[in-house]
């Protein structure tokens, strides 16, 4: 079945739908939802609703409504853990001006928690994935690791400190990054999060004339999460992902505990944007003053080796 006023369907993997509603106005569509990778349970639900929340600033939109997903084992679980699961919800959705309308439980054996969401934008303002172009800059705005990290927490091998840290992370809304990057000629955008960096970057070169570099002494990273990768504390979702992207890859050079991070895969993580070259510094700028420190240029879009990504180890990228 079609639709015209289908902006972004099932065509391709992006990180919403959108369905125009008229001339002026867009709906953004999403839903995300999973168990528990850290173990407060407040935290846990301010990081659920912050990563179903980035979709829709990874499409450039405003998200405005929001309906719970919930499985709980109410045999065997306290009730008290569900109410401050959705008190961390509620509390980062108000903190980024959406409104909670409802939602669904069932009994289930195993706890999950998310959040389906509706957000608005104007129909030509809408961006895709896969909209770079050659000479574009990439720019991250969060660090990565965050689940190596998780995979530390489950074991019993993170501490304090690294802990508070990625929480801090995940449950920081990208609400900051997608105002800035609003003022700026963006052409694609995308959110880290469960295919890890290079599995989304992979989809934004992915069936295009394009080809991609990333510098791997550019990216922001969790220096505790290379440490633990280096131990051989990596989620079984990197190896997944190392597996599906590596005919796209060339990784020569690259260590084995950072590529695990570069395929690790995140929960909330930031976003990756693509724009012009001589407007990127300035939207550099822009983030580290709005609030996102850790906002780094790692690399390009290139006209060499279409649907290609290539991570050099350091040096400068050459295009």
């Amino acid at each position: 079945m079609s639709d015209p006023n289908l902006i972004v369907g099932m065509e391709r993997p992006d990180d919403a739908g959108v369905y125009r509603l008229t001339d002026e106005l867009a709906l953004i569509l999403t839903l995300d939802f999973f168990t528990p990778i850290v173990d407060d349970a407040y935290a846990f639900g301010q990081i659920a609703a912050a990563n179903a929340l980035s979709d829709v600033y990874a499409m450039g939109g405003t998200p405005k409504l929001a309906l719970n997903i919930i499985g709980f084992p109410v045999a065997t679980m306290d009730i008290a853990i569900l109410q401050a699961i959705l008190r961390g919800g509620a509390d980062k959705l108000e903190e980024a001006g959406v409104l909670l309308i409802g939602g669904h439980s069932i009994d289930d054996p195993e706890l999950k928690y998310g959040l389906s969401v509706t957000g608005f934008i104007h129909p030509d303002k809408v961006l895709t994935n896969n909209g770079g172009r050659p000479g574009d800059a990439l720019i991250l705005t969060k660090p990565i690791g965050t689940g190596i990290i998780a995979t530390a927490i489950k074991a019993g091998m993170a501490d304090d400190m690294t802990i508070r840290r990625a929480v801090a992370s995940m449950s920081s809304l990208n609400r900051i990054a997608a105002e800035r990057m609003a003022r700026y000629p963006v052409n694609a955008c995308t959110d880290i999060t469960g295919f890890g960096l290079i599995g989304h970057a992979c989809e934004m070169i992915e069936g295009t004339a394009s080809g991609m570099i990333i510098e791997a002494s550019t990216v922001p990273v969790f220096p505790e999460a290379l440490a633990l990768a280096g131990e051989g504390i990596v989620p079984a979702g990197s190896y997944r992902n190392a597996q599906y992207r590596e005919p796209m890859v060339d990784l020569t050079g690259i260590a084995e505990d950072l590529k695990s991070v570069l395929y690790d895969p995140q929960t909330s993580g930031g976003l990756l944007i693509s724009l012009p070259r001589d407007a990127a510094q300035d939207l550099l700028a822009d983030l580290r003053a709005g609030g996102v420190p850790d906002a780094a240029i790692i690399g390009e879009i290139t006209s060499s080796g279409p649907g290609r990504l290539r991570v050099m180890p350091d040096g400068q990228i050459h295009g």
